[in-house]
């Protein structure tokens, strides 16, 4: 007799850790977004194509992962909208994150880049030591 899957075997992460920001590489969207609905996860997705500051970059951020209207637009207000709000407000399943072409531009560097991507380490770090799954993956353009 066959022993049924749990939902995290089915899913194309079963070999990723709960709580990591990593590259993209071997996955592809729509099955990080298929996987996000088999765990009931929270799938948060930007495409930062169009970006070439750190202004674009955080409005793009705010307007696709529907930030509330009184968002700070900086990095510090980044993570507060993806940690403590979140937490105050129940229970949270887990979240995957994509972050799709983000710039390698004069005005949003390798520095600025680096920056981004420790707001999204230090808020899986805090979902993590809250027990909670947050995976961050990401390209550059």
């Amino acid at each position: 007799m066959d022993t049924p899957l749990r939902k995290d075997q089915e899913s194309p992460l079963r070999g990723v850790r709960a709580n990591i920001v990593q590259s993209i590489r071997a996955f592809r969207v729509q099955d990080l977004q298929d996987a996000a609905a088999t765990l009931g996860h929270h799938f948060l997705y930007a495409n930062l194509a169009h970006a070439q500051t750190k202004q674009d970059v955080l409005d793009l951020i705010a307007q696709q992962f529907t930030f509330p209207s009184h968002f700070g637009k900086n990095f510090d207000a980044l993570s507060d909208c993806l940690t403590d709000p979140l937490h105050k407000s129940g229970p949270q399943p887990g979240f995957i994150v994509v972050l799709e072409q983000i710039p390698a531009t004069v005005k949003f560097d390798k520095e600025a880049r680096e920056q981004l991507l420790d707001v999204f380490r230090d808020v899986a770090d805090y979902w993590g030591d809250r027990k909670i799954p947050f995976r961050c993956f990401y390209s550059f353009l």
